[in-house]
């Protein structure tokens, strides 16, 4: 019998390494703890990922250096080289190998070379690869500049940030001076940065470092992270106090006078000489303009720079239509051309298939109005015939032909303001919060302006009110609130920590970046986007996981079409629909249109599964039924034969570790289909060879209306409960009804693979 992958790693691969010279202590096992996958109103988790990762001894300290992924013996050596090669990217080390026990494959990430395959007895030793390590990294390890990879990163950090500050400290190694380093929010840029920080001192090259960021709420976590390992040494600097005498200064761009073109750097110029700083580390360096800021860089060129950011430097949407790049494009120039091409990058979806991020549910709704679909073409003038036009500031009315021809989709809630849109969309939305636990859930909706936020805020106050009344509940005060530049700012640390009240914050754009909001449960899109960067940055405040409120999905609600932007890694096919033309820059008037009929029709409900680049993509219902019948054919041609599988537990749980192997998961495909009531015998023979589903109480019911046997009669209710497997639980001969019927005795004289298979008769039997 060939070995499978474990044996094959066990029996084959590391017997090989050891003979090769590797220690094991020199062989790591790194597991990422795998999706979280939300199924009804529970959580589980996806298959995890573990790696062989292959590490070397360099002054005295154990190096990373190579990823190896196994394949079962009877498998080609070289299928895992694709996927070993990812794994290796993401670990931040130059070699991959794939090998299948027999033979190994060797790819260079560096040179992008190929070797094998090879006889697993040519496996290179430690030593060998330690000098190709230090020659691709051009690091001279003995060194005072090599000093700081030499320094153990602390207990508790994760692969990837290990991985991203090696990256920047090899640069630093071999000379550089200025590092891009582009991570997924909540994935702990401002760890890293510390960590990167701390091996700088203990190797004694920090002299005095600049962190510096953009609002004070960023320079409180930063500072607070920094003083954990700095204590006293890190200081914040404020318009009374520069803090000189500290080692690590935090500073916003306020601060040193460098956040406008107008402002007065004065502050950085008399207290910081040039080259003042030996090392800056500039947080979110995407977000406010260079051409004043990049003073502060500008007057220390002979400090290691670093920027970090959580904005992708390239989102690729693939054919997704009404999209502005060219104003991304702009944010980013800057970055790629001072820094460079980043060191490292670890983004969203990556984050999310590691699971170290929520697990993200899509939604999307389509707003109709006037008949006509206005997701992305918006509204035709002839359409609104026989409504109510007045100006939207003053109320005076005016007539139908004051509106121009045409309004963008991009122009509702801002030039044209429809009453029925607001409260349609947040009808649908507040019914979206009941079904899913209720409506004291924190949540952020992105609107279109101040007027259209505060409109929404009106009406979910109001449907909140009401719904109170009709439980019997004292309703929180405030429940809804706008928090925009004009006010409601003060409510954030509310919205991020009580459980009482502050639960839905509309806003525009002032909880786009910066905000960590860990508990936050649903983000909604009011509002037309055509900035990919934008969107991601709106899609990352609730990205994080909260394990003190049990929060480790967030739900996106989109009313439109916002997420035809997710990146190629992160998002559904979507067709191609029309582009519909901007309106001409003319003199803009604001116009009210109340009596226009508007209805919500329910799209699509996206479903996250494996990309072919191992981060993940999102995708309907009926394609990831498509991938589990390819997936459950290849295995199971037969219908007959799926069904002895099925019926036998072990060969059940192989199948479905199978399944789960290539990320699709079978309690996933059940919920989303609204099928919790089924077997997952069911969904499977639905989707691979056409059966019809049936309820578990519909199989149960067929039983006992064909024998009078009473415990035959009591396991069928069994199985109605819980499915095949409430049949094999140990804790059966607990359950009451069976003790009743009988017990172990009466059990005994029960074929339970014959009632099995009665129980999941196909159509043909069920006809008999």
């Amino acid at each position: 019998m060939p070995l499978n992958e474990a044996d094959t790693r066990a029996k084959l691969i590391t017997p090989a390494l050891h003979e090769a010279g590797w220690s094991e202590r020199w062989i790591r096992r790194e597991q990422r703890p795998g999706p979280i996958i939300k199924v009804g109103a529970n959580h589980t988790r996806g298959p995890g990922k573990t790696d062989y990762l292959l590490h070397v001894m360099i002054q005295n300290e154990l190096i990373p250096v190579a990823l190896l992924e196994a394949k079962a013996a009877g498998a080609d050596a070289a299928s895992g080289l694709e996927q070993a090669k990812r794994d290796a990217r993401s670990h931040h080390v130059p070699f991959a190998f794939a090998s299948n026990g027999k033979q190994f494959y060797e790819s260079n990430l560096v040179t992008n070379e190929t070797r094998g395959p090879l006889p697993l007895a040519k496996f290179p030793g430690w030593q060998q690869i330690a000098e190709r390590w230090a020659a691709l990294r051009e690091i001279n390890v003995g060194s005072d500049d090599a000093k700081p990879l030499w320094v153990r990163p602390r207990d508790g950090s994760r692969y990837y940030q290990r991985a991203a500050q090696r990256a920047v400290i090899e640069q630093i190694a071999a000379g550089g001076k200025r590092m891009l380093l582009p991570m997924a929010t909540g994935t702990g840029k401002t760890r890293v940065a510390v960590e990167i920080l701390r091996a700088l001192d203990a190797a004694g090259q920090l002299r005095r470092a600049l962190f510096l960021c953009d609002r004070d709420e960023l320079r409180s976590q930063a500072l607070g992270a920094l003083s954990a390992h700095f204590k006293s040494d890190a200081a914040k600097a404020t318009t009374r106090d520069p803090a000189k005498n500290a080692r690590v200064i935090v500073a916003t761009y306020q601060t040193l006078g460098i956040d406008k073109e107008d402002s007065d750097p004065s502050f950085l110029t008399n207290n910081y000489p040039e080259n003042y700083f030996s090392h800056i580390i500039i947080d979110e360096c995407h977000r406010s303009a260079w051409g004043k800021w990049s003073t502060v860089l500008e007057r220390n060129p002979d400090a290691v720079q670093i920027g970090l950011t959580a904005t992708p430097r390239d989102v690729e949407t693939g054919d997704a239509v009404n999209v502005d790049t060219a104003s991304d494009k702009a944010i980013t120039a800057n970055n790629y051309e001072y820094f460079g091409d980043p060191v490292y990058e670890y983004p969203i979806a990556q984050a999310m298939q590691d699971g170290y991020l929520a697990f993200m549910e899509v939604v999307r709704s389509d707003v109709w109005t006037a008949e006509t679909l206005d997701r992305l073409e918006g509204v035709e003038r002839e359409r609104l015939s026989g409504s109510r036009v007045s100006e939207a500031i003053s109320g005076a009315q005016r007539e139908l032909e004051d509106l121009r021809e045409h309004y963008a989709a991009g122009n509702l809630e801002q030039e044209l303001r429809i009453p029925q849109r607001v409260t349609a969309m947040a009808a649908d939305l507040f019914s979206h919060l009941l079904r899913s636990g209720g409506p004291e859930q924190k949540t952020v909706i992105f609107c279109a302006s101040i007027a259209h936020a505060n409109e929404v805020v009106q009406d979910l106050n109001n449907r909140y009110a009401a719904w109170c009344s009709e439980q019997g509940q004292t309703a929180a005060e405030p429940y809804a609130f706008t928090c925009t530049s004009g006010g409601g700012a003060e409510l954030l640390a509310d919205l991020r920590g009580s459980a009482r009240r502050a639960f839905i914050a509309a806003t525009v754009d002032l909880i786009t970046t910066g905000v960590d909001v860990p508990r936050l449960q649903n983000v909604v899109f009011f509002r037309y986007i055509k900035s990919p960067i934008l969107f991601h940055q709106m899609l990352g405040r609730g990205t994080r996981i909260d394990e003190q409120s049990g929060k480790r999905h967030f739900t996106v609600y989109d009313y439109t079409n916002a997420t035809r932007l997710l990146a190629e890694s992160l998002k559904q096919r979507a067709t191609k629909q029309p582009e519909p033309t901007d309106d001409p820059p003319e003199a803009v008037e604001h116009f009210r249109v109340e009596g226009v009929d508007v209805r919500i029709e329910r799209g699509e409900h996206l479903i996250a599964a494996p990309a072919p680049d191992g981060g993940l993509e999102f995708v309907t219902l009926a394609e990831y039924g498509e991938r589990l019948a390819a997936e459950l054919l290849a295995e199971t041609p037969q219908l007959a034969e799926f069904r002895d599988r099925w019926l036998a537990p072990s060969e059940r749980k192989a199948l479905i570790d199978r399944l789960e192997a290539d990320g699709l998961n079978l309690s996933v495909y059940r919920s989303v289909a609204d099928r919790l009531d089924t077997d997952h015998y069911d969904i499977l023979a639905s989707l691979g060879w056409g059966e019809t589903i049936r309820s578990r109480i519909e199989r149960a019911e067929r039983i006992e209306s064909r024998v009078s046997d009473t415990m035959v009669r009591v396991l069928a209710r069994q199985f109605g409960a819980g499915g095949t497997e409430a049949l094999e639980t140990p804790k059966l001969f607990d359950v009451p009804a069976v003790r009743e019927a009988g017990g172990v005795e009466a059990f005994e004289g029960v074929s339970i693979i014959d009632l099995k298979r009665e129980l999941l008769a196909t159509d043909t039997e069920w006809a008999a």
